[in-house]
């Protein structure tokens, strides 16, 4: 259906609740290395509890290899430099939602790679940076998963 992209993920329980929301939507998840953490960290095990087992989840050394991997799909970002939001996006079934990590957001490089109008914000109150990465990764997995009528649910 969809795979959830985590470019650099620094934060181990953020990485935690994705697992279980991926587990949890049927959509898989891409953890682009370095990670902030390793895969065995506690803190990551308890925030993804026994979920992990039931979640796809694979690691990939480099953003290109991530991409030859999941061959080349339709990338959807998600960054606070946007105007677009999910609400008025068409997702379609394949589309891989991308993510920076929590401490600086996806870098040039990546978000140069997905043509403008596919790179969105998720609303918030005006002077606010940004919301927590599985919190946002919630928001936009579910708009994406509504608009497929929760297909598999």
């Amino acid at each position: 259906m969809f795979s959830i992209v985590l470019f650099e993920p620094e934060i181990p329980p953020n990485t935690g609740n994705i697992i279980r929301l991926c587990a949890n939507t049927g959509f898989a998840l891409h953890l682009v290395e370095p990670l902030g953490f390793t895969l065995d960290e506690p803190r990551l095990r308890r925030a993804g509890l026994d979920y992990a087992e039931w979640a796809a989840v694979r690691t990939h050394t480099s953003w290109a290899g991530c991409l030859e991997a999941l061959g080349h799909p339709r990338l959807v970002a998600f960054t606070t430099r946007a105007s677009r939001m999910p609400a008025g996006f068409a997702f379609a079934p394949g589309d891989a939602l991308v993510f920076g990590p929590e401490s600086r957001g996806l870098p040039v490089e990546v978000l140069e790679s997905v043509p403008e109008p596919r790179r969105l914000r998720i609303p918030m109150r005006p002077g606010n940076r940004s919301l927590n990465l599985s919190n946002a990764v919630a928001v936009a997995a579910y708009e994406a998963w509504r608009q497929m009528g929760y297909a598999g649910s």
